[in-house]
């Protein structure tokens, strides 16, 4: 076996051969972007990314950890190169005005359905490309990552088991950066934080609106929960630190007239690290105890983790080889340095983090951010240009910048964002895979 190469050969020719493969994998995006599905019920969009991974030649698994979708391609002796891509979509109504808009109360708000499409896509160009790679590529379609469930969930139904262990996994994510351009951290900079969410039940004990003194009311210890949860990032963490804390739900009541017997809270946490996202999760619990105390509540609140995942560190030597090879691709000036992000992921799950569920140490994971935004509009929107971050300058006259991921105007320019998705992915795993 050779060893990776530095630069995929034919680099420089990549985006003109992604034309080949082009318009079955816009079409495999309009359709996965029209008919989004939220975590745990992505079963018809498992079933259309397995088809299309299926057309590309792959040997296809489905139900693995749930809507799981993994497809292999082998190709000879070499490395096994996994890339993930995501299946589930947000619950929330999408306002872009698109005419291949979801019409549903769900949305590809954060790109994954671009993400499928990029990742069926190099599989089809890698299996055209089989003369210039040795190994087996394992295309993995991952359900429930926005409730940082489903990477567990496979890997606990023998992912790594039942189809070897990767000798590396690459994944990529949609950013409002222009589209052409990608984006990498340095070393030690984590590319997503760590993060928690929890979910809170405030008792009360209920009553009618017009004897207020013989009810306790968890409405309002909510309220005071929700304003005292304020002072854990503004009082309570070093300004050097990064913590974010957002109460994203509040569930109470059925009726104006009706003092409800409890409030249920939904609250993200976010730090850049494990110590500093241990520290806010006790000063909620703390906070949380505490209020309800001072209301007299009858019962103890619960306090219950959904989900939690670590920092999202990227080998170092693998992430370096992987941006050369984008370099190549792209150019330089279109390979960009991340700062970092208070976003979460469950991906850290296929390396390191996740050796408990799979027994494995020593996978190195590269995952970059992706630029999805019209690059002449992004150029609008400021005087400057991209600052170094892939952010807008914020020049006082200038346009909007393009709405972010999560937003329910989020929208990738298709036209210009999905040839470098395909190449960009294309290209990392041609430079993990023994060159012929």
């Amino acid at each position: 076996m050779t060893s990776p190469s530095h630069h995929a050969p034919g680099a420089e020719h990549l985006l003109t051969r992604v034309g080949e493969v082009l318009k079955p994998a816009l079409t495999h995006y309009l359709d996965l972007h029209a008919h989004p599905e939220v975590s745990g019920a992505e079963a018809r969009t498992a079933d259309r990314f397995g088809r299309r991974l299926a057309a590309a030649g792959c040997e296809l698994t489905h139900e693995v950890g749930g809507h799981g979708v993994v497809g292999v391609l082998r190709n000879g002796d070499g490395p096994r190169v996994w890339l993930r891509a995501e299946l589930d979509a947000l619950p929330m109504r999408e306002r872009t005005g698109l005419p291949y808009a979801s019409r549903d109360d769900a949305m590809h708000a954060c790109g994954h359905d671009l993400h499928l499409a990029a990742a069926a896509g190099a599989a089809d160009l890698l299996a055209r490309l089989s003369d210039r790679w040795r190994g087996t590529l394992l295309v993995v379609g991952q359900p429930a990552e926005e409730t940082l469930t489903g990477a567990g969930a496979m890997l606990r139904d023998g992912l790594y088991e039942r189809f070897g262990r990767p000798d590396v996994v690459l994944a990529q994510h949609a950013a409002p950066m222009p589209s052409g351009t990608v984006a990498h951290a340095a070393d030690r900079v984590p590319m997503a934080a760590a993060g928690a969410v929890l979910d809170v039940v405030l008792h009360g004990r209920g009553g009618h609106v017009a004897t207020p003194h013989l009810a306790v009311d968890p409405v309002v210890t909510a309220a005071a929960v929700v304003t005292r949860l304020q002072n854990v990032v503004a009082r309570e963490t070093a300004p050097a630190d990064q913590v974010t804390l957002t109460v994203g739900t509040v569930r109470a009541g059925t009726a104006a007239n009706v003092i409800p017997d409890h409030a249920v809270l939904g609250i993200a946490v976010r730090a850049a690290g494990e110590a500093s996202l241990d520290r806010a999760l006790a000063a909620v619990r703390r906070i949380v105890r505490a209020e309800s105390a001072a209301a007299g509540a009858p019962r103890e609140p619960e306090v219950t983790v959904a989900s939690r995942s670590a920092a999202l560190l990227c080998d170092p030597h693998t992430t370096g080889s992987v941006r050369r090879a984008h370099t190549g691709l792209l150019g330089p000036a279109r390979v960009l340095s991340w700062p970092g992000s208070m976003a979460t992921e469950d991906f850290p799950l296929f390396g390191d983090a996740g050796a408990a569920i799979h027994g494995e140490r020593g996978i190195p994971l590269v995952y970059w951010m992706l630029g999805v935004a019209d690059p002449d509009a992004w150029h609008r929107t400021t005087s400057d240009g991209i600052t170094s971050d892939g952010a807008a300058s914020g020049a006082p006259d200038a346009a909007p910048p393009p709405a972010p991921n999560h937003s329910p105007h989020f929208a990738p320019h298709i036209g210009s964002a999905l040839r470098p998705a395909i190449a960009a992915l294309t290209v990392a795993a041609l430079d993990r895979f023994a060159v012929t």
